[in-house]
């Protein structure tokens, strides 16, 4: 699998900060949410950034989505999270969708193992979920 090189020197930095277990599978995990950015002309280009010390990706056309981050769970070198506001419905929606491809903390994240990869359609589906919220979520 080829990566999309970093936009943002703090966020490469901390990939290559990763516990090696955790550097693979959280690649992937970048990879998904540029993929699925890329592949809907709705969600547009994203910004990369980080976000309360978390790798972060936010549509930059505004009112499109939210910002979904992505990182290790604290003090684990197996599991890691998809990270979402937690004030949206988002988990709520994803939970309705995929009851049992996920695990979830929560109302603010999908939760992974590594040596588990997420299923990759559920996956993008979530993530498009995010990157797209403030387009159909009712206000």
């Amino acid at each position: 699998m080829r990566f999309a090189p970093f936009t943002d020197a703090a966020v490469a930095a901390k990939f290559r900060s990763l516990p090696e277990p955790l550097r693979l599978p959280m690649l992937r995990l970048r990879q998904a949410i540029l993929d699925v950015a890329a592949a809907n002309a709705e969600i547009g280009p994203l910004t990369e950034t980080l976000k309360w010390g978390e790798p972060a990706w936010l549509p930059e056309r505004p009112r499109t989505g939210t910002t979904v981050r992505a990182d290790a769970l604290k003090g684990s070198s197996t599991h890691y999270a998809l990270y979402v506001h937690c004030q949206t419905s988002l988990i709520e929606t994803f939970r309705r969708h995929y009851p049992e491809q996920f695990g979830y903390d929560g109302s603010r994240a999908l939760i992974f193992a590594v040596g588990s990869e997420p299923s990759a359609e559920p996956l993008a589906h979530c993530i498009a979920l995010a990157l797209t919220y403030h387009r159909w979520v009712k206000r």
